[in-house]
Parts: C-alpha cells; structure tokens; sequence
C-alpha cells in the first residue's frame, strides 16, 4: 500500500505540469461587463485594447483572442498594476507603427508578422524591449518601474 501511495504524488505533480491551464481557471470567471470600460481601438490599422483596471475589466481583456502582442505595465515591489504609461511601438527600421498616453496596466495589440522595438515611458522613466511578432502564439513582454514617482 505504501508503495502506491508513494506514486500518487509524483503523478498528481506530473498532470499538474502537463495540464497547467486547470490550475489557472482565474480568468475563466464570469465578467461583470457592468464594470468593464475597454472597447477595441484603432491606430493606423493596428487594433489594440488598453485597460486593466479592476478585476473584470483585467480579466475581459485577458479573454480577448486575435492580439498577439500583450504588455503588462507594473511598478513598485507589490507589482501593482499602472494605468499611466506612454507606449510606441516601431518596426526595427525605425517606423513608428503605434503611440498610445495614459496606457495600461494591460495593452494588447494586433500587428503584421515582424520584428518590433517597443519603448515604454513612465515619469520620464523608458524601458525599452525588441520582440518578434508572428502569427502564433502571442508575446508577453513586462515593463516594471522600481519606485512609484
């Protein structure tokens, strides 16, 4: 008997690591759509959503398929999410393709196939990351702030 007992536990490890999307039903919630301000919007042709605030509006955006660039603005040692962030995002050549003010705390975005240079300023603070969009699975990219300014 110890002996099956002692395997129970590895396997409920193993089905756990292969099966980690039925430990995260967080977002598979219901939403309050009373509470939730985020609308899809245009720039140049390029769709992107920009919100986050309170949990269903977080959780709306989350469940939102078709964007596969996804940007999560966070600052102090809490993580907490911000809303106040300056986003340009340029093809590597140089051409900037979106510029959006007062962004986040979550900003998902539908661009070509390609790569991009993405320069996030807070409080004059820039952070800047390079990432290779394509038509699979979407691009999470985090820009954290150490103090709150």
């Amino acid at each position: 008997m110890k002996y099956v007992h002692s395997l129970l536990l590895p396997l409920a490890t193993v089905g756990m690591l292969m099966f980690p999307t039925l430990s995260h039903t967080a977002n598979l919630d219901p939403i309050d759509s009373s509470g939730v301000q985020v609308q899809p919007q245009q720039q140049n042709g390029i769709s992107y959503l920009s919100g986050g605030i309170g949990e269903d509006e977080s959780k709306a955006i989350q469940q939102s398929k078709g964007y596969n660039l996804h940007m999560t603005f966070s600052v102090g040692s809490q993580n907490e999410y911000i809303p106040d962030v300056e986003v340009v995002i340029q093809k590597v050549q140089g051409q900037t393709v979106l510029t959006l003010n007062q962004a986040g705390p979550l900003v998902y975005v539908q661009l070509p196939a390609g790569k991009y240079t993405v320069v996030a300023t807070r409080n004059g603070e820039v952070r800047r990351d390079v990432t290779d969009v394509g038509d699979g699975k979407a691009r999470n990219l985090v820009f954290h702030w150490s103090e709150a300014n």
